[in-house]
């Protein structure tokens, strides 16, 4: 029995599917958006190397007890995450990032190009791991990091550096990230 026909519909879904993710990535960058796009601009700049999560995680670590736990299982997740995401997924994908025209109609929304490949999104990956990982343990926090989590994504996007696929993948690798951090802290205190 040939396996012949699965292998042929899968090759036509992942084209299909990397087509939508063009079409998408291209809908975002013709999209007139003056006011977005200077706050996602500086809002991707800060989540550089983690920066906004650390920030957040330094708050949380100042006010002891539960919100000290839960900075250290969100930092921990991030480290689990950019790893993955850094070491691992661009370097066995190797996808190249979006092309920016020379004549994009709105340049003054992109960030630098990163040198790194394109998939997955590691500061989508970093974002929704600390979100993922701090949520439990600190309900309150939940759905503002989870907010700014989806903001970070979408921000990557719209500043030119990545493809929607690249953000989806990254926020799978992030929720991998927290649940496996989530699991040894489980694990290890009882």
């Amino acid at each position: 029995m040939s396996d012949r026909p699965a292998k042929l519909t899968a090759r036509r879904l992942v084209g299909d599917l990397a087509t939508l993710d063009q079409a998408l990535y291209e809908a975002v960058t013709v999209t007139r958006t003056p006011t977005l796009d200077t706050a996602l601009r500086r809002l991707s700049a800060a989540a550089d190397h983690s920066k906004l999560s650390f920030a957040v995680a330094a708050a949380l670590a100042l006010r002891g007890g539960r919100p000290r736990r839960a900075a250290v299982l969100g930092v921990a997740a991030i480290g689990v995450a950019s790893a993955s995401a850094n070491l691992l997924g661009k370097q066995l994908v190797r996808r190249p990032r979006p092309h920016r025209a020379e004549d994009s109609p709105y340049p003054g929304r992109h960030v630098p190009m990163p040198h790194s490949a394109s998939f997955p999104s590691g500061h989508t990956a970093s974002a929704v791991a600390f979100a993922a990982a701090v949520g439990p343990t600190l309900p309150v926090s939940a759905v503002p990091l989870g907010v700014l989590a989806c903001a970070v994504g979408y921000s990557r996007v719209h500043t030119g550096v990545h493809y929607p696929g690249d953000v989806v993948a990254g926020a799978v690798l992030g929720t991998g990230a927290a649940a496996l951090v989530l699991a040894l802290a489980a694990r290890s205190s009882n």
